[in-house]
This record gives structure tokens, sequence and C-alpha cells, in this order.
């Protein structure tokens, strides 16, 4: 059978048009929900892991797991360890620590007016964030990273408090190559544990803490011994003015 078309049909031209499969409406919605499922699983995953932590030592870190050296640690509670230790650590880390709520604001203004004017790159890291970081996160920069590293100090300055955070820094934090914890450090340099530490001591530790590879607390030398007085100096200021009061409460 013979097939006829119309002249009109004959003088339409042909309009191609991309379909793709399904509503458009319908894939974005799609998408949008699956970003909604991703967000609320990321924060109801992260709030699960803050609120174990607040009760139950942290076995293990990222950095840990990455260290090719091994990890020697002993978990040890805040009353087993020497007031001067934590003293030293806010004489040397975050004098603010008692007194901001993550986050030193001029801290981290300075640190940048320092960084933009070159030399070698300075944070502006409190404690918590510092615990954070370590903790929940990896070491290394990025703004993704400090984004997460900012929700994660934001919770657990909500839900741990200052002296839960102060005896988690103080177990994870690397004190030494493949070394752990002030417990660990403590044993490695003096000999002895945490509980035992004199001022001394624990100001060389904290002196040690930005670059525990490459620092020794035992038998420092040059900016390391410089730095570790300077912080037995100012613990002392540490508890006069009463600026670890947040760890007692």
């Amino acid at each position: 059978m013979a097939t006829t078309t119309s002249r009109g049909q004959r003088g339409r031209r042909r309009r191609w048009r991309i379909r793709f499969p399904g509503n458009p409406r319908t894939r974005i919605g799609k998408v949008l929900r699956w970003i909604a499922i991703g967000a609320f699983s990321f924060v109801a995953i992260s709030l699960g892991q803050v609120v174990i932590y607040k009760w139950l030592p942290v076995p293990v870190t990222l950095t840990m797991l990455m260290d090719e050296h091994g990890i020697t640690k002993d978990w040890t509670s805040l009353s087993r360890i020497d007031p001067d230790m934590p003293r030293a650590v806010i004489a040397g880390e975050d004098a603010k620590f008692c007194l901001h709520h993550g986050f030193d604001t001029e801290a981290i203004k300075q640190a940048m007016k320092r960084n933009a004017r070159g030399g070698r790159i300075r944070g502006g890291s409190t404690i918590s964030q510092q615990t954070a970081k370590n903790v929940f996160l990896w070491q290394g920069g990025g703004y993704f990273r400090k984004a997460l590293e900012a929700w994660y100090t934001i919770l657990i300055e909500a839900i741990w408090g200052k002296r839960r955070i102060m005896e988690v820094y103080l177990n994870v934090a690397e004190t030494g190559i493949g070394t752990y914890g002030v417990e660990a450090g403590a044993i490695r340099y003096f000999g002895h544990g945490a509980e035992q530490l004199s001022r001394t001591e624990a100001a060389r530790i904290a002196a040690v803490l930005p670059l525990p590879k490459k620092r020794e607390a035992s038998s420092p030398g040059g900016f390391t011994l410089r730095h570790g007085n300077r912080i037995a100096r100012y613990s002392g200021s540490v508890k006069m003015q009463g600026l670890d009061a947040c760890l007692y409460e």
C-alpha cells in the first residue's frame, strides 16, 4: 500500500530535541533528597562519635594508624596527671583555654597577619581545635578539613566540656616519634609516669608538642630548651591567675 504524505507535512521542518529519561524535577528532587540524607547521616554519626568518646577512652586515631613508627600510648585520666602538665599546655598552646568557647578569634587574626608577612606558616588553633582534629580527622590543611574541624570543635565544647577536652588532648597528642599522650611521653623521656611530672618536665613535654618528631624533651637544646623554660615560668602564672580553673570546677 502506498503511503502518501501531505504537502503540509513535507513542508514542516524537523525539530531535534534531546530527551532525557525521567522528569527533570524528579531528578533534582532525588539529588536534594540524597544530599539531605548524607547531611543527616553525617550529623548523626559525628554526634554519636562525640557522645561515645565523652565517656570512653579514644582507642586509636587516624594519625596513630598512619604513623610508620608504630604506636606507644597509655590512656591516663586527668586526675592521675600532675596539674603542672595541663598548666604547661595552656601556657604553651592556648592561654585562653578556659575563657573561649573553642575558638580564639584574636589568635586567629594574629596568625593570619604573621602568615601574610611570609615565613613559616603558623596557626591560631586552640587546644579544643587540636583535640577535634587529632581525634576525628587527619593532619594537614585545607578548607574542607578546617570546616570539619570547626564542626567537631563546636560539638566537643558543647558535649564534653573543658575538663574532658583537656583529658583527651593529653592522651592523644603526639609527644614523640611513635609516642602518644603525656603518660607515654613522661615514661619515654623521664622514666616515670605523668603523675610524677615536675613543672620543668611538664614544660619540656609541652615544648615538644608542636614538632614532636623533631624535638626531644629529655635533653633539649636551643629553641626547645628556651621555649620549655619560658613555658615553665608561664605555668606559674597560669596557676596564680586561675587560668586552669575550668579543669577543676
